[in-house]
């Protein structure tokens, strides 16, 4: 199975301030970030997918928050953990799946994720939440697109 990290980072490495993001909306971003999780499962944390529960992403949401809890939403579910994360998605016969944040979730699954699409944002930002430091010399840049108000990157393990 392909384990996607799906972000959009400011050129200081933050990902967002005070539960939402710090920079204007970009909507050709959110366009293509929509478009590229619509039916494939989404793992992301509690606080994240409070975030979003009025539209959640993709298909299904795995949901990893450290206390079990029941889902209030039909496609999503609740996990401890990233093995039970994993299973999860695999249990839902998934060959793709999305990370989606927030900065804790990146970094528990930044050992395990296949490739990063990167939605690099131009300025630096004031904010509470930072993308992982990862080791560039493990990634090979596959892509990069210059798009309306940011810079997509998509970056494969390995290679």
């Amino acid at each position: 199975m392909d384990l996607v990290t799906v972000a959009a980072v400011a050129e200081n490495g933050v990902i967002g301030a005070e539960g939402g993001l710090p920079w204007p909306a970009i909507p050709a971003d959110r366009r293509q970030y929509r478009a590229r999780v619509a039916g494939h499962p989404t793992v992301l944390g509690r606080r994240t997918f409070e975030s979003m529960r009025d539209d959640p992403p993709g298909s299904a949401q795995v949901v990893l928050s450290r206390t079990a809890r029941d889902a209030s939403i039909e496609t999503a579910q609740y996990v401890t953990g990233v093995d039970e994360a994993l299973a999860a998605v695999d249990a839902l016969g998934a060959d793709r799946a999305y990370v989606l944040g927030g900065a804790a979730i990146y970094d528990l699954f930044q050992p395990v994720v296949t490739e990063m699409v990167l939605s690099r944002v131009p300025g630096a930002y004031p904010g509470d939440a930072q993308f992982p430091d990862w080791d560039r010399d493990a990634w090979t840049l596959r892509e990069r697109t210059d798009a309306d108000g940011f810079t997509l990157e998509r970056w494969v393990r390995g290679d």
